[in-house]
């Protein structure tokens, strides 16, 4: 198979004007919006709403609508919201109640980004009782719902569902608490290893298509990415410690490849395809510890490993034949994609769980601390523009029909040409 013309099917399918998933068409975080103003100032802000309750999930956008999840903290009743993009008029709420449980001070109720289509939406979350799979029409009606068994982590969940052709596919990768480093004492975790796998459910009604188990260590959050091949197959490719980089047919399960060994850390930020290369991250503490290209096909080949400091959460960006990592804690590193030469790496302010995208050559970002970020990428370093929204924010942003929609704790904001 040729590489260069996979990765080049990938852009093309980035420059939609829907957003139907975590980082957009295939997760690639790419956007083409040519008349969006840049840097993002306030005098492009066409709409702020409230929303009913504060989330880290990002919005997927199809056509005229626009998706996003809510949480209650005190009840962890979730939240599925749909809006008028234009507008940001909500043209319906539907709720549904839950349980609180323990996970991450940094993790929420409302930490899964929706993945939407022609059809409606498809919501995920967790509690330890139960991972859950719901498909609501445009209307807010229940299609159809899946409880997928219980769900054992430490820092509760995150992985988003995608969305490919007459799949749903989620990553549900569990803790092992026999091999991962964590201390559970105390914790309403058990001692029993979490059942890890890669499910595939029938667009339409949910039944299952296939299922993969996976080996369990430390939990992944990372949600997979899509890899459009030469001859019209669709690879998904998966990323956690026990088992590294994996590419998965799509249309059967059967694993395509997988790198020879996992990782040491945990994978919170998701695999990213581009420049005929797939890359990945793990860490811990807060800090990003490993990074793997990979050339992926039946014997996939390692082009260069780095180590810290890396982003742990943050997925990284391909912006043409350069490699952005932003890191956790504003360490930005603009790297030569093909061979990992940095040609940069630079201290912007702030902290930051949410990942860039990219829109005109230049990478957004927003920190959480609320302050939107617009920064020129090239081959040296200049520093961002910045617009404060004045809330805290974990969710990615999302661009669709031209306009920039931003979460973020309890806030929706749109940004475009006036």
């Amino acid at each position: 198979m040729k590489i260069s013309l996979a990765c080049a099917v990938l852009v093309m399918s980035a420059t939609a004007a829907d957003w139907p998933r975590f980082r957009g068409p295939d997760g690639a975080g790419l956007a083409e919006a040519p008349a969006l103003p840049l840097p993002v100032t306030a005098a492009n802000q066409l709409w702020c709403v409230k929303l009913p309750g504060p989330g880290h999930s990002s919005p997927a956008l199809v056509g005229p609508r626009l998706f996003v999840t809510c949480t209650e903290n005190a009840t962890a009743k979730r939240s599925v919201l749909c809006l008028d993009a234009a507008t940001g008029r909500t043209l319906w709420q539907r709720d549904f109640p839950s349980k609180t449980y323990h996970q991450n001070n940094d993790n929420s109720y409302a930490s899964a980004s929706p993945a939407a289509d022609a059809n409606g939406v498809v919501v995920s979350w967790t509690t330890p009782e139960e991972v859950l799979v719901v498909a609501l029409d445009n209307a807010g009606q229940e299609k159809w719902r899946r409880g997928l068994g219980p769900f054992v982590g430490a820092h509760g969940s995150g992985s988003s569902p995608l969305i490919v052709g007459e799949l749903v596919v989620l990553s549900n990768d569990q803790d092992n608490p026999k091999s991962a480093p964590h201390n559970y004492a105390n914790k309403a975790v058990p001692n029993e290893p979490g059942k890890s796998f890669l499910l595939a459910l029938e667009r339409q009604t949910g039944q299952t298509r296939w299922q993969l188990d996976r080996a369990s260590s430390q939990a992944a959050y990372s949600t997979p990415c899509v890899r459009r091949l030469e001859n019209g197959a669709v690879e998904l490719v998966c990323a956690n410690t026990a088992n590294g980089l994996t590419g998965v047919d799509a249309a059967t399960g059967k694993i395509n490849w997988v790198t020879d060994k996992g990782f040491t850390r945990r994978c919170v930020g998701s695999p990213v395809c581009g420049a005929g290369l797939i890359v990945t991250t793990a860490g811990s503490g807060g800090m990003g510890a490993e990074l793997v290209a990979v050339k992926p096909g039946a014997k996939p080949a390692v082009a260069y490993t780095m180590t810290k400091p890396l982003p742990y959460v943050p997925t990284p960006l391909f912006i043409g034949e350069r490699l952005l990592l932003w890191g956790d804690n504003g360490q930005v590193a603009c790297l030569r994609a093909a061979t990992g030469e940095v040609l940069w790496r630079e201290k912007v302010e702030g902290a930051f769980y949410s990942s860039p995208i990219a829109v005109q050559g230049r990478a957004l970002n927003i920190s959480k601390t609320g302050d939107l970020l617009t920064l020129e990428v090239g081959d040296t370093f200049a520093a961002p523009a910045r617009l404060p929204l004045g809330e805290k924010a974990f969710a990615t942003p999302a661009v669709a029909g031209g306009l920039l929609y931003v979460r973020t704790l309890t806030q929706l904001f749109a940004f475009g040409k006036k």
